[in-house]
């Protein structure tokens, strides 16, 4: 059987919105594939009515229901093009972000589709602030940045395993100032001081160590990171503890990170 050939309504001239109900009726039945015919229907026969604006944007999110996601994007974008100034363009900018967002893997994989997820929930909280997609966008945006900052993670553990500390560095580095906020940061702290050590750094590693104890006293990598400087004469409770001027640990982590 040809099963490339998609399936496609006959051609019945029928009211818009009675094609439109039928496409809905489809969609509650979760019959997203054929609920996406009558709504493309709607198009062909009625493309400059309301009901092909609304069925456009159907379009894209039955789409997205059946996890054709690149076509949900594509459907959205369109929407977008043709009707900017609409009062459903914000769903359509928030769809777009999901198409990406729902494709998220472990962050073992390739992050292409993390990253464009992020560009676009960012768009979203950009462009409309003050919407509920761009509350719910930010929620989804932080574990967008989980995901990116454990994969600069991995990376860096196995260049640290390689004996490769300065690209592995790199890596802590960026987690830190790109992805502070995360659960990523205490671990990367910690795998700087590491790192330090390893190369005999061990000034900047206790720089780095009290970063860590400033900032997350209560963590077990601090607790990692001040028994492996303490074989080395330093007591980071001591370089925490001592009078600083104020600003001082922003400026630390200015010129650390």
């Amino acid at each position: 059987m040809g099963g490339d050939k998609k399936e496609k309504l006959a051609y019945i001239e029928r009211p818009a919105e009675l094609i439109y109900n039928e496409g809905f009726n489809q969609m509650e039945k979760r019959d997203f594939d054929r609920a996406k015919l009558f709504f493309q229907e709607v198009e062909r026969q009625h493309p400059f009515s309301k009901w092909a604006r609304r069925a456009m944007l159907m379009t894209a999110y039955a789409n997205y229901r059946s996890a054709d996601y690149e076509e949900a994007v594509a459907t959205a974008q369109r929407f977008i093009s043709l009707h900017p100034g609409n009062d459903s363009t914000p769903y359509a900018y928030y769809l777009i972000a999901m198409s990406y967002y729902d494709q998220i893997y472990d962050v073992g994989r390739d992050q292409a589709t993390t990253i464009s997820a992020e560009a676009a929930l960012q768009q979203v909280v950009r462009r409309y602030p003050e919407s509920d997609y761009a509350r719910d966008a930010r929620l989804k945006l932080e574990l967008t940045h989980d995901h990116l900052a454990g994969k600069e993670m991995s990376i860096g553990r196995y260049y640290l395993k390689q004996n490769q500390q300065l690209a592995a560095i790199g890596r802590f580095k960026n987690v830190v100032s790109q992805y502070e906020t995360t659960s990523q940061t205490e671990e990367a702290l910690h795998r700087l001081v590491e790192s330090y050590v390893s190369l005999g750094i061990i000034q900047e590693a206790k720089l780095v160590g009290s970063v860590l104890g400033y900032n997350y006293p209560n963590s077990e990598w601090y607790a990692d990171s001040y028994t492996l400087l303490s074989e080395f004469g330093v007591n980071l409770d001591d370089e925490i503890n001592k009078p600083r001027g104020q600003g001082y640990w922003t400026r630390l982590k200015e010129r650390l990170f």
